[in-house]
């Protein structure tokens, strides 16, 4: 295999995320909307733009190495593809999208085996099938090309498998959720002949230790300042850090300056402790990475 790495960059909701992150993880990705192949600041990856519904199939193909989207799409293609790790992106939601089976509000549907015979509509064709032929269940599943949850309350099929966060919508569309089938988060995947070759696995290694490593920094900031030296335990002690603050002493002096890494919400709080304290010289910075 060539020593270049294909990578697919989910379109759409996740793209512009996903450009983000791969710059605070080192790699510049430029997009065009005049372009389906992003430019990479690496010469080791190629990139191309693609619909994270279609990115494990095209990924099964040997198309691409490397790509990201939602553990639903992967599942719902039924792909042979190798899951890396999970992608949770802050900056587009912290919640797992859900799918859940839904009926209407006055539906006697209590559990999936009420529904033996019913049309179920769904974007999830694939896996909805499964989910149901897996417990015997007989059941007709269509697919739903949008306005999903409409067609409960037109009559038009018995039950949906929609998604979902926080289960709001489907509420106020006066539906009820029976069950939850999945949960899903992005995720990192690879192609299993990409994943046997020695340069392609250490490429895609690397990506995952540092959009990880960008993603634990989110949220989080460093702390500094100085400090007299006797007091150390007084001020880490209200210190919150990822392991130990960082003490160190200042050159010729009895003062010494003190580091931490914490999440940002918490500086508001700290920061007058630590100046009643008798911090000084307290300086504040972004993280792109937590390694």
């Amino acid at each position: 295999m060539s020593n270049e790495l294909k990578l697919g960059i989910p379109k759409g909701s996740l793209e512009n995320a996903t450009v983000e992150l791969f710059a605070k993880a080192g790699w510049k990705i430029k997009t065009s909307s005049r372009s389906y192949f992003p430019t990479c600041d690496d010469e080791g990856i190629s990139c191309s733009l693609v619909r994270p519904q279609e990115m494990a199939k095209i990924l099964e193909r040997g198309k691409l190495d490397v790509g990201i989207a939602g553990r639903d799409w992967v599942r719902e293609n039924d792909s042979d593809v190798i899951e890396v790790g999970e992608m949770v992106y802050s900056k587009v939601s912290r919640r797992p999208a859900r799918w859940v089976l839904v009926v209407a509000q006055d539906s006697p549907v209590q559990k999936p085996e009420d529904l033996s015979g019913a049309t179920i509509s769904t974007e999830l064709v694939g896996f909805t099938k499964r989910y149901f032929a897996n417990r015997n269940i007989p059941v007709d599943v269509e697919f739903s090309w949008g306005a999903t949850e409409a067609k409960i309350l037109k009559g038009l099929c018995d039950a949906i498998v929609e998604v979902t966060e926080t289960g709001s919508t489907i509420k106020a569309n006066n539906l009820r959720i029976v069950c939850e089938l999945m949960e899903s988060v992005p995720v990192l995947i690879a192609n299993k002949d990409a994943w046997a070759d020695p340069w392609k696995r250490t490429k895609i290694e690397q990506i995952f230790t540092l959009l990880q490593s960008a993603l634990r920094a989110e949220g989080m900031v460093g702390l500094k300042m100085n400090a007299p030296g006797d007091l150390i335990d007084a001020i880490t002690k209200v210190l919150p850090s990822l392991n130990q603050p960082t003490v160190s002493h200042l050159y010729k002096s009895d003062w010494v300056s003190i580091e931490s890494i914490m999440p940002e919400k918490e500086v508001r709080r700290i920061v007058p402790e630590l100046i009643k304290l008798g911090a000084q010289g307290i300086v504040e910075y972004s993280l792109n990475k937590v390694l």
